[in-house]
């Protein structure tokens, strides 16, 4: 099953709006016969090229998958008939499907006759899959925050320089970051003093994310802005009111305080397809998304320099008291050349995420996603 994690990941930015999946299959005497990973919407599934490398072998054997296999008809056949066809004798997966019109397929392998057992490192199976299944449940896109900052926490010197608090290795992993996303998002103030181009580099093959752009007033985002290039697509995000003059490609949504709804943004893209969100914004927008509940997992890169004044990496989230403090349970922590990259997700509690703001309807993936 750790195999298929692993493999599961290889599909990370290229099988939006469907889950990563992994499969492998041991033969009837345990021995490996075939694996294989989904690796785009509308491609076949794991469970279908485990089984194409497997060929007779899967008979008799055992099936490890990330996912439960589904068992409906989308732009693919179900995978638990498949299952089922080539002979395979038990299954085990890692995490049950929450999509009410893909589940069903234990049920089914069951009814064939199949040993079907579940929640073999179920754990790290969901948290391979976050952005799919937060999509899934909450009907949002899965956000991730990245900041990079001086072991004081400073984004900026007090004269307003930045580059480079981080080294080159921890910038390259940034770009594994962008092409594991379906979107990157900044602000308009990261848009006027940066002019970010926001596209991949220096990853071959990758799917380029969506850039967007939340500019409110619609004037950070000038004409011959890198955004505004063809090296990705590209979205702003203006104020109902706002004259949105030759932007290219707009939505126009809500204001919220000083700014724009998060909710309503969120949703917006929802319905564009994104299922993560990597957000690279400066403290201002970050500040907005955690006071909006709608953090899901922070990724900070911490450099060995001490600046003692400048910008924090976190602006005013609404949070006024050590008890309404968001905490966070690290998950990882690796050195990054000379940096240190700490990965870290919501505690629930009494903080900004635990509260009811992101009242988004719950919208179920299409059997067409899948």
């Amino acid at each position: 099953m750790r195999r298929a994690i692993a493999l599961a990941a290889r599909g990370l930015g290229s099988t939006s709006p469907n889950p990563v999946v992994g499969c492998v299959i041991l033969d009837a005497s345990g021995h490996l016969a075939g694996e294989g990973f989904h690796r785009r919407a509308g491609g076949p599934h794991a469970e279908i090229h485990a089984l194409r490398a497997a060929g007779e072998r899967a008979r008799g054997g055992t099936a490890y998958v990330t996912l439960e296999p589904c068992a409906h008809t989308g732009r693919t056949g179900p995978c638990a008939q498949a299952l089922i066809d080539a002979g395979v004798a038990r299954v085990s997966y890692a995490v049950a499907d929450p999509n009410p019109q893909a589940a069903g397929g234990a049920d089914t392998l069951r009814a064939a006759g199949l040993t079907v057992s579940h929640g073999l490192l179920g754990e790290e199976a969901e948290a391979g899959n976050a952005a799919w299944l937060t999509s899934v449940r909450h009907g949002r896109p899965h956000v991730l925050w990245k900041y990079a900052a001086t072991l004081d926490g400073r984004i900026a010197a007090a004269d307003s320089t930045s580059r480079w608090i981080t080294s080159a290795e921890a910038r390259a992993d940034v770009h594994r970051l962008r092409a594991e996303s379906d979107a990157v998002v900044v602000g308009s103030g990261t848009a006027r003093a940066d002019d970010p181009h926001l596209a991949v580099r220096g990853i071959e093959g990758a799917v380029q994310p969506l850039r967007v752009v939340i500019d409110t007033e619609a004037t950070a985002v000038k004409p011959g802005a890198r955004v505004l290039d063809g090296g990705a697509p590209t979205l702003i995000a203006i104020a109902e009111d706002a004259d949105a003059g030759e932007l290219p490609e707009v939505v126009r949504l809500p204001r919220a305080g000083r700014g724009l709804d998060i909710p309503a943004l969120l949703a917006a893209l929802h319905e564009r397809g994104v299922r993560s969100v990597l957000l690279e914004g400066g403290p201002a927008l970050a500040g907005s998304f955690v006071a909006a509940g709608a953090v899901d997992k922070v990724v900070g890169y911490l450099a060995p320099v001490l600046l003692g004044a400048g910008r924090t990496a976190l602006g005013d989230a609404g949070i006024s008291t050590l008890g309404e403090a968001l905490r966070l349970r690290m998950t990882e922590t690796v050195r990054i050349g000379p940096d240190l990259r700490i990965t870290a997700i919501p505690e629930p509690g009494p903080g900004p995420a635990s509260e009811p703001a992101m009242n988004v309807p719950t919208k179920v993936p299409t059997t067409k996603e899948r």
